[in-house]
């Protein structure tokens, strides 16, 4: 006679086994489900044998489980992809212009910006899913990326490209890497694209694929162009009143005037907000140690003083502040490096300067087993590229992550619907599937580059 406690364990078993995911119209995974344009299989799962897996016809294996009173049952495990694959049939490309609401945009070294030139990617596929990507370099003077080599990348690597299955993300980055090597904010876009097409045919967000949702929504911090102290001061303040709370100080100037900078805004701040002094690689390191030790009773972060990375390293143990860097983490190399040096406290993690989605949430992933903070963001862009950023910020678990951005409440102009939007200096991932957002077509206009 079979104990109780065993026979429910047993009854448990066989409703597993009689289970049929495709017949409930989902996959049943935590990954993927309700894939669109699937047919519904019900060829019932075959008869197990033995100890070896059986495969029915819809491509969903089944282990065998041996009971320990010698039943044998047979699992279906669920399939992570379709039936088939998709393939990329078309790509296309488009050019808008981002003016900035404030006018223009300045940081370290004298460099400004008025308007952003932004890139978006339109992925088509043999099934009639389509993704869609963003990428919008900070200029060609802040990293080496600049907004037409997006383009000639793109039209370079695209026919590559063209009967590849965009839902098969790992093999495709490896792919795209073969292709074209280095560039990664080429890349970036497509793999962002790509996420877009995956999420929607298992019917979830790209924040579900990429790890699942962490809280109802994310920080913001709001970057404040450099100007004078008092109009820095004047802008924190008028940030501070829309319910941001941490700030993005451009510095890297004249280090006495730095010093004003960040004690006339830090003045403005109250309890709980955070300050960030970031001189994106401005001061030579006698300007930045000046700095740091002048402001040492000033609650702030350091954040990439210098250009090198040996320059930072020197700067950071020597200061007591907090330390963030930036522009010298491209890559999971370098990130290694930095956490063995313990040279950073955050890190921030852009996707395009990553290559994408893909490789930025390896990054992120590898920090968040190490425990450094990070900021998760991008060069730039508009409504696409901030709807990617709230997805691998919301996925990145909540201690962990030290703040965000909406790039799109910098720009004037709006890209697609469904785009994340700030809420009292937060704002959150779309639930729909895929990015969760829909271009509007006639602001992108018509195409620049078309691969099919």
């Amino acid at each position: 006679m079979i104990p109780r406690g065993r026979l429910r364990t047993l009854r448990s078993f066989r409703r597993a086994a009689k289970t049929d995911a495709h017949e409930q119209g989902r996959l049943g995974n935590r990954e993927c489900k309700n894939v669109p344009k699937r047919n519904a299989a019900t060829t019932p799962y075959p008869q197990a044998a033995g100890n070896q897996s059986a495969m029915s016809q819809t491509g969903i294996s089944q282990p065998i489980v041996r009971h320990p009173y010698n039943v044998i049952i047979s699992l279906p495990r669920i399939a992570l992809r379709p039936e088939h694959e998709l393939k990329i049939t078309r790509i296309l490309a488009y050019r808008v212009d981002l003016p900035l609401r404030e006018g223009s945009y300045h940081w370290s070294g004298g460099k400004s910006v008025s308007v952003f030139d932004s890139t978006i990617v339109r992925i088509e596929t043999d099934e009639g899913l389509i993704g869609h990507g963003e990428g919008c370099p900070l200029g060609p003077f802040y990293l080496p990326a600049y907004a037409a080599g997006v383009r000639a990348g793109l039209a370079e690597l695209g026919p590559h490209l063209i009967g590849k299955d965009p839902t098969q993300i790992g093999p495709l980055s490896r792919f795209m890497d073969a292709a074209l090597k280095g560039h990664p904010y080429v890349k970036s876009p497509i793999d962002i694209a790509c996420w877009d097409i995956l999420g929607q045919s298992c019917g979830r967000s790209v924040c579900d694929l990429l790890g699942g949702r962490f809280g109802d929504d994310v920080p913001l911090y709001r970057a404040i162009s450099q100007q004078s102290p008092e109009e820095m001061a004047e802008k924190v303040a008028g940030y501070h009143a829309e319910g941001y709370r941490r700030f993005q100080l451009k510095v890297g100037g004249d280090a006495d005037v730095d010093i004003r900078r960040i004690r006339a805004v830090a003045a403005k701040l109250t309890e709980g907000d955070r300050l960030v002094a970031d001189a994106n690689t401005g001061w030579l390191m006698h300007d930045a140690l000046r700095v740091v030790r002048a402001v040492a009773d000033v609650d702030v972060y350091i954040e990439q003083p210098c250009a090198s990375y040996e320059e930072c390293l020197s700067i950071r143990r020597q200061t007591n502040h907090p330390f963030v860097l930036d522009e010298v983490i491209d890559g999971v190399d370098s990130l290694l490096r930095a956490a063995g040096d313990r040279a950073m406290d955050v890190v921030n993690i852009k996707i395009s300067k990553f290559g994408g989605l893909t490789k930025a949430r390896l990054a992120r992933d590898l920090c968040a087993s190490l425990g450094i903070a990070m900021t998760i963001e991008d060069t730039w862009g508009g409504d696409i590229t901030t709807a990617a950023i709230a997805h691998l910020a919301h996925s990145t678990p909540t201690q962990l992550l030290f703040t965000t951005t909406d790039f799109n409440s910098y720009v004037t102009v709006s890209t697609a619907d469904g785009a994340p939007q700030r809420t009292d200096g937060r704002m959150a991932a779309s639930t729909a599937a895929g990015l969760g957002v829909r271009p509007r077509m006639e602001v992108l206009g018509k195409p620049v580059i078309d691969i099919h």
